[in-house]
């Protein structure tokens, strides 16, 4: 009941910063992509099933299921064929034998975009030594803790958002998570609210730099702005359906709720659109690992008019050595059919063993 209760007055506290501020679909989109090769490689299905340093994004409640005494992690992707990239790395480790801390950082960033507005020198002839190069970049600072309380974890991370579109305008937001996570024989279950009273960004645009040119093409010259990203719900389930001998392997999904107008997904309402994900991973000795995963369900419309449904396949193989996890997936953030997939490595690696 203290968990509905809880849930309840983040949802309706939402509701009120909704009228208040500016909330726009997608907001803070990247923290949603994912970290961690062996969660892309299994559909982005890590809400019940996180165990290690990555556990920091997708469930912070999860940090009492770490093995080792200090755990690291780093991954690196390229997303639309190198144009951006997208980096994490993260520590963690128990404070008590009961209490679990982490710290992650992530950013997501185009860089070398050129800035022509120098193009013409004085003369107006092309100078192309004029062009000078800015990043758009976005960066979250996330600060974990952990509490476990018998079968039952809870936990909740701190979010700095620092975003970035060179000299031209910058943001900052802060914002909060809750979650939980359950065990129970061969049962994992957890649920997180991602940005729980809603998370804030206040823009503020060097307009100084773009007034002429906005002036010139008649386009409205921007303001320092707040932003609020409203809560977002996920909902993960995994059980161990194999544990003969040295092979192992588990099943399970996730569900992703989301309360900022419908999204395209498999069950969308004015309220709430729900996202759906699953995916399985099977292992040898805990040294060798395959993994699969089905996400973004979604329905698109042809050009004949005619409607299909849509889904992105993921797959990934891990190797463990002496404490040295490598993973690696195989997956996109976008459509298949218009963007290349991405090859995603990651690195973990543990010492101190419980």
């Amino acid at each position: 009941m203290r968990i509905t209760l809880i849930l309840a007055v983040c949802l309706s506290f939402s509701g009120l910063l909704f009228g208040q501020g500016n909330a726009p679909k997608y907001s803070n989109e990247f923290l949603a992509i994912g970290v961690g090769a062996r969660a892309l490689g299994m559909g982005n299905m890590q809400v019940g099933l996180a165990n290690d340093v990555t556990a920091g994004y997708w469930n912070p409640a999860a940090l009492t299921q770490l093995t080792e005494q200090y755990q690291v992690g780093l991954m690196h992707a390229a997303y639309f064929a190198g144009i951006a990239n997208y980096d994490f790395a993260g520590f963690a480790t128990p404070i008590d034998s009961n209490t679990f801390m982490g710290v992650s950082v992530i950013r997501f960033g185009v860089d070398n975009i050129p800035d022509t507005r120098f193009l013409y020198d004085a003369s107006g002839a092309i100078n192309y030594d004029n062009i000078r190069f800015f990043s758009a970049a976005d960066y979250a600072f996330m600060f974990s803790l952990a509490k476990k309380m018998g079968g039952l974890s809870l936990g909740g991370n701190l979010k700095v958002i620092h975003r970035t579109v060179g000299d031209f305008a910058n943001a900052w937001g802060f914002g909060l998570d809750a979650a939980l996570q359950y065990n129970r024989a061969n049962w994992k279950m957890g649920a997180v609210l991602r940005d729980a009273t809603g998370t804030f960004n206040a823009w503020t645009h060097n307009s100084s730099l773009v007034v002429d040119v906005y002036t010139q093409t008649g386009n409205v010259i921007p303001e320092s702005s707040l932003e609020i990203t409203l809560p977002r719900l996920s909902v993960g389930l995994a059980n161990a359906v194999v544990n003969k001998g040295k092979w192992a392997g588990l099943v399970g999904a996730d569900v992703d709720l989301t309360f900022d107008g419908q999204r395209n997904t498999v069950i969308k309402s004015k309220l709430a659109s729900i996202d759906p994900k699953a995916g399985f991973e099977v292992s040898y000795a805990q040294k060798a690992f395959l993994r699969g995963g089905v996400s973004q369900l979604q329905q698109v419309k042809d050009f004949d008019g005619s409607k299909s449904w849509t889904y992105l396949p993921s797959f990934g193989i891990g190797l463990n050595l002496q404490g040295v996890q490598i993973d690696y997936a195989l997956t996109d953030i976008g459509n298949r059919a218009q963007s290349p997939y991405s090859h995603i490595f990651s690195l973990r690696y543990g010492w101190n063993a419980k």
